[in-house]
C-alpha cells in the first residue's frame, strides 16, 4: 500500500507543480518530501487511517485545484474519490480506494 500512496502523492504533485518547460518531479525531489514511501510505511504499520486521509488529501487537495475544482469534469470524479477516501472508517477500506485514485490520476496526467 505504501508504493501506491506514495504514486497517488507523485501524481498529485505532477499535476499541482509540473510545467511543461521544467523538468519532471521524481520521488526524490523535495517537494514530495512529506510524502515518501517511509513516512506512508509509518502511517500504514500504525494503521493510521487518519494519518493516511489527511496526507493523501493534502496532495491530492492540490490537484483537484490544478485541474479547476469539482466543478470541472476532471474534478468531479477526482472530487469523489477523495471524498470517499475522506469517509473510509476502517484501514481495509483504503486500498481500493487508494489504488482507484492512483489509476485516476495516472489517466489524467
Amino acid at each position: 500500500m505504501e508504493l501506491h500512496l506514495e504514486t497517488v502523492a507523485l501524481y498529485s504533485l505532477k499535476l499541482a507543480y509540473e510545467t511543461e518547460d521544467q523538468s519532471p518531479i521524481l520521488r526524490d525531489d523535495l517537494v514530495m518530501g512529506d510524502y515518501q514511501r517511509d513516512v506512508f510505511e509509518l502511517l500504514v504499520r500504525r494503521g493510521d487511517v487518519e494519518g493516511i486521509q489527511v496526507k493523501v488529501g493534502e496532495c491530492v487537495g492540490l490537484a483537484l485545484e490544478a485541474v479547476g475544482g469539482v466543478d470541472k469534469p476532471l474534478g468531479r470524479e477526482l472530487g469523489r474519490l477523495l471524498k470517499a477516501l475522506a469517509g473510509a472508517q476502517a484501514f481495509e477500506q483504503l486500498d481500493d480506494l487508494i489504488v482507484a485514485l492512483k489509476d485516476y490520476l495516472k489517466d489524467i496526467q
